[in-house]
């Protein structure tokens, strides 16, 4: 069996996923795992169902590979025809191509990536995976490179310069490729960089444009900053981006502004006015082809709490109201899961789905927080007790979204802060703050959920309490079937329904990435990537330390019945 496809049979499978195509009758099409998200709608949802809720008790380790690289593997393997790719934290260190029937290693690329990257990645040396298309591999770098590999051979074919990484800017997620185009972003809003996403050719890796996530003079949204601010404005889209083929939009979400303490881009109070700060905290609307700016929704204006607007955009259908609508749907970091309208931008609900203080409600009608002022903090103002924390309602790790039960699976937090601030000043490839931010626990005696949300009814469905905040990705499946793990190392299989585990094995480690499911010669698996963050716990005080009692780890764990 060859192990790349075209294009045109890469757009097939992806567009098999696409919201408003039916899901019914596509088990036999849906084998592989071709992007991140699976498909463009990020949905992660795979249509096999060889594995299920009568059977997944049997599930058994199939194969296994140590990664040889420790920390932050946060990576989701792609599985085209046989061949899985995977990625390793630490540049990436390196990409595996491997068998996907045996696990068997058919080549390694280890790029030259410099010594001193880590001082310059605010949230450690994760590589969350590649992307794939017409034979080649894209893969961003903590050194801010993005090279194309070829696929059979793991050759590299071209080198782009995306960012300086020494500003603070490395490339932690995987591109997004459309059409001829991969689109990248990169970290950096802790350090006090500017934010833009950029797209390259994918046969040459030319620019073919950028766009500044942070406005400058003459751009629509510049009079939203105080003075220069701009400049060290943050804003950096560094996680993943959706992309719906109808309207030709790319979808992606943007950082936090820089630095946190907001008195410096902005008044430091509830009473912001134009100072919002955009487009920073938010979801962007771009034209894929020019990377053009449609529309925006800014979850958390002039942003003091670290509420990065960067969480994945979930595309799908929903009957909202008796109607149906195109939407994304959005668990943002601010504690709010959005449902918007994904042609017009329109705000169709945006409820709590995590213990929430900072707001009361979001305003439907002009998509702005109706906040506490107390619960602000500004110069000779702390604010105490604020829900949830900087790491968020939810943060990287993807959630999932099941047509079969409508429901989403996210893996939530629930802790708080206190947060004072005090003054700063930019000094580049340092960290850009200005904030103290000790964290407590949340109400109710847990610090992490999974949580099953209707975003139809707008409520939690069912959840399953941890111990630990900052649990793995998620994976729904026609089997009925969601997979996660956990800090502690432990992979689960829940039935979707109701909650109730049906499997569970530890794996040693902690765990962050999504799973996967694929199937070969008619053979389902589920594959996870282990190895808990390092440096997540530093900003977390005594409940990051209860974060690090597994190991550092980096192995992929393939299962089968």
């Amino acid at each position: 069996m060859r192990n790349v496809i075209t294009r045109a049979a890469l757009g097939a499978l992806l567009l098999a996923g696409l919201p408003g195509l039916s899901h019914a009758g596509e088990a036999q099409k849906d084998t592989g795992w071709p992007m991140y998200g699976h498909d463009y709608t990020n949905e992660r949802f795979s249509q096999i169902n060889q594995i299920n809720v009568k059977n997944v008790s049997g599930l058994k380790l199939a194969y296994s590979l140590q990664l040889g690289s420790l920390r932050s593997n946060e990576m989701t393997p792609l599985v085209i025809g046989d061949t899985m790719f995977v990625s390793t934290s630490w540049g990436p260190k390196f990409v595996y191509a491997l068998n996907a029937r045996t696990g068997a290693v058919k080549w390694r690329y280890e790029p030259d990536v410099p010594d001193d990257v880590l001082q310059y990645a605010c949230c450690d040396v994760n590589s969350r995976g590649v992307a794939y298309a017409d034979g080649k591999l894209f893969v961003g770098r903590l050194d801010g490179k993005l090279v194309a590999l070829d696929a059979k051979t793991g050759k590299e074919l071209w080198k782009a310069d995306v960012v300086d990484y020494k500003q603070g800017s490395v490339i932690t997620s995987p591109p997004l490729v459309v059409k001829n185009l991969v689109i990248t972003g990169f970290g950096g809003g802790e350090y006090g960089a500017r934010g833009y996403l950029s797209a390259y050719d994918a046969e040459t890796g030319k620019q073919v444009w950028k766009t500044w996530t942070v406005p400058g003079p003459g751009e629509a949204g510049n009079e939203s900053w105080k003075g220069d601010s701009w400049e060290h404005g943050g804003g950096a889209p560094w996680l993943v981006g959706s992309y719906d083929p109808t309207t030709n939009t790319v979808f992606w979400g943007t950082s936090n502004p820089g630095p946190w303490n907001s008195v410096v881009r902005s008044t430091g109070n509830s009473d912001y006015g134009k100072l919002r700060n955009l487009y920073t905290s938010s979801t962007l609307a771009l034209d894929a082809d020019t990377g053009h700016i449609k529309w925006y929704v800014q979850s958390t204006p002039e942003d003091a709490w670290d509420y990065d607007g960067v969480n994945e955009l979930v595309l799908a259908n929903l009957s909202v109201a008796n109607k149906t609508e195109p939407v994304y749907m959005k668990a943002d970091r601010n504690g709010f899961f959005y449902v918007v309208n994904r042609e017009s931008g329109k705000v169709l609900s945006a409820d709590k789905y995590v213990p929430t203080n900072w707001a009361e409600k979001i305003d439907l009608a002009t998509a702005t927080p109706i906040e506490d002022p107390a619960k602000r903090p500004g110069p000779n103002h702390p604010a105490a007790d604020i829900c949830p924390n900087l790491i968020g309602g939810k943060n990287w790790q993807p959630m999932s979204y099941s047509p079969k039960t409508g429901l989403v699976y996210i893996p939530s937090n629930n802790v708080c802060m206190d947060w004072s601030v005090g003054d700063v000043t930019y000094h580049r490839g340092v960290f850009y703050l200005g904030s103290e931010f000790p964290s407590k626990a949340g109400p109710g005696g847990y610090l992490g959920a999974l949580l099953a949300w209707d975003p139809v009814k707008k409520k939690t469905v069912w959840s399953f309490k941890e111990p630990l905040p900052f649990n793995g990705g998620t994976l729904a499946t026609e089997g009925g079937l969601v997979f996660a793990g956990d800090m502690e190392g432990n992979f689960r299989a829940f039935d979707a329904a109701d909650g109730k585990v049906l499997w569970s094995k530890n794996l040693g480690s902690g765990i962050g990435a999504g799973p996967i499911s694929f199937s070969v010669d008619g053979k389902q698996y589920i594959a996870i990537v282990v190895g808990r963050t390092a440096a997540i716990p530093a900003f977390l005080g005594d409940i990051g330390k209860k974060m690090l009692t597994t190991p550092e780890g980096g192995a992929l764990f393939v299962f089968s019945l």
